[in-house]
């Protein structure tokens, strides 16, 4: 059966005091939009719709020193039933001194059936800043989705000049609603996030971070310059309302359009 391909590479650079494209290339089913923006931004577009068995899908992105790169989705990435294989999406991002990228996907759904992995690596240079959001919705609670079978192994690993600084792993397979009903895990809630922020700023921004979360997240500070973030909710609804104040904060009030609509 036919599968779908796609592959994205791209790097920003620094010229006349902007962020501007240094190389471009898409191939496949990934394209992406640059809208006009006071920092460089990328809207990245899988065309086929959606990720099914087999389906391969690989980003590379590079900030050069002193510029800053942002990228984004236009909507939730799908996980479909997968028939036969799995799906893969990698996300390879590497940042220069004093150069910055914010990696903010929106959600990535769950569908009953589904096969997939993830990973992200990231290699940062000395006083390189890093922001990352990744959420996850299980099943859609508005459609009355379950998800009894399911395989999602996810990866992703932060790493500055050579040396381990942020490594984090999800394998979730079988009966997902089973899984995330224990207290331990989730207690019943159908959307997750986690977030990585690596700046100067870090510590200066916990206390407030930790008033916008409900009761189902924590937000830690790891180094001086380190904050990392995990909430779970309800839903994406309830995901979103304590999550939206937190990336604008964290992005100075640039958060991509897309988030909004």
């Amino acid at each position: 059966m036919p599968r779908t391909k796609g592959a994205l590479t791209l790097s920003s650079k620094f010229v006349e005091g902007r962020s501007r494209i240094d190389r471009f290339r898409t191939s496949g089913a990934m394209k992406a939009l640059f809208p006009r923006a006071e920092d460089l931004q990328a809207i990245l577009i899988n065309t086929s719709g959606g990720l099914t068995g087999g389906d391969q899908i690989d980003i590379v992105a590079s900030a050069r020193a002193g510029s800053s790169l942002t990228l984004t989705t236009q909507a939730a990435e799908r996980a479909y039933r997968a028939q036969d294989g799995r799906a893969r999406m990698t996300t390879d991002l590497q940042i220069e001194t004093d150069a910055q990228i914010n990696w903010l996907p929106q959600e990535m759904i769950l569908f009953e059936g589904s096969a997939l992995d993830r990973g992200l690596t990231v290699d940062l240079a000395e006083g390189a800043g890093f922001l990352m959001v990744e959420p996850i919705i299980f099943g859609r609670t508005a459609m009355g989705e379950t998800l009894t079978e399911v395989s999602f192994k996810d990866r992703v690993r932060v790493n500055r000049s050579g040396h381990a600084l942020y490594w984090d792993g999800l394998d979730l397979n079988g009966d997902t609603m089973k899984h995330l009903a224990r207290r331990a895990i989730a207690g019943g809630a159908r959307a997750m996030v986690s977030l990585v922020y690596v700046a100067p700023d870090a510590e200066a921004h916990l206390d407030a971070i930790r008033r916008y979360l409900p009761d189902t997240g924590g937000a830690s500070l790891l180094a001086p310059d380190l904050l990392t973030l995990r909430m779970v909710a309800a839903d994406n609804f309830e995901l979103r309302r304590a999550l939206i104040p937190i990336l604008e904060r964290l992005t100075k009030d640039q958060l991509p359009t897309s988030w909004r609509l």
